[in-house]
């Protein structure tokens, strides 16, 4: 049966094995891509036979969906905790820059298909995970309209301003590899100097 056409209508299970299925698959398709990735590599990944992915998940887009909700729910729920935490405007803004930016370099093989691979998932999928991302701009909007109306930071558009410092941010699971000499928290306070900069709030 081909890969990406075989239906499901129920939830996947939960458990080691699926936690399994679904770190192989992270590697794989941060590795490959999504439709160069096979179910034999997510299984052979998982240490199952090809047909154990079936057991779990009914296709290999059912997976990415998997990963670009878990994904994309601890992302937000990492910046809404870190505005949360912070008592100013400004404070919260280089939070959520840190946070994020290290969210992307920490866990950079879900990143990347969270930021990368969205757009091969069924309609319905791509709409829940579009709400889920528009709640993580709304975060960063919501924390620069704060910012302007008591003075702290000084924005054209705000809108403009939001992309460009999410964008700052996701591309860090672009370049990211653990062997590169910059660490997560290095990348972290360096974006946070650069978000405050960027809205002319720089100490």
């Amino acid at each position: 049966m081909p890969e990406t056409t075989r239906e499901t209508t129920r939830e996947p299970s939960s458990g080691p094995t699926v936690d399994r299925l679904m770190a192989a698959a992270a590697r794989s398709f941060a590795d490959k891509g999504f439709h160069a990735t096979t179910t034999r590599d997510i299984a052979s990944g998982a240490g199952l036979s090809p047909a154990g992915v079936y057991v779990h998940f009914g296709s290999k887009e059912e997976l990415l969906m998997g990963l670009s909700r878990t994904g994309h729910e601890s992302a937000l729920a990492a910046v809404r905790e870190a505005v949360a935490q912070s008592p100013t405007p400004r404070e919260q803004l280089a939070a959520v820059m840190a946070t994020f930016s290290k969210w992307h370099a920490e866990k950079y093989e879900i990143a990347r298909v969270v930021q990368y691979e969205h757009h091969h998932l069924t309609p319905e999928h791509h709409a829940e995970v579009l709400g889920l991302r528009k709640q993580i701009d709304a975060v960063v909007r919501g924390v620069l309209e704060a910012g302007v109306a008591d003075g702290s930071f000084t924005i054209d558009d705000v809108g403009d301003t939001a992309l460009a410092l999410l964008s700052i941010a996701v591309d860090v699971a672009r370049w990211y590899s653990p062997t590169i000499r910059r660490t997560p928290s290095q990348i972290a306070t360096t974006n946070a100097h650069l978000a405050l900069r960027l809205v002319g709030a720089a100490a």
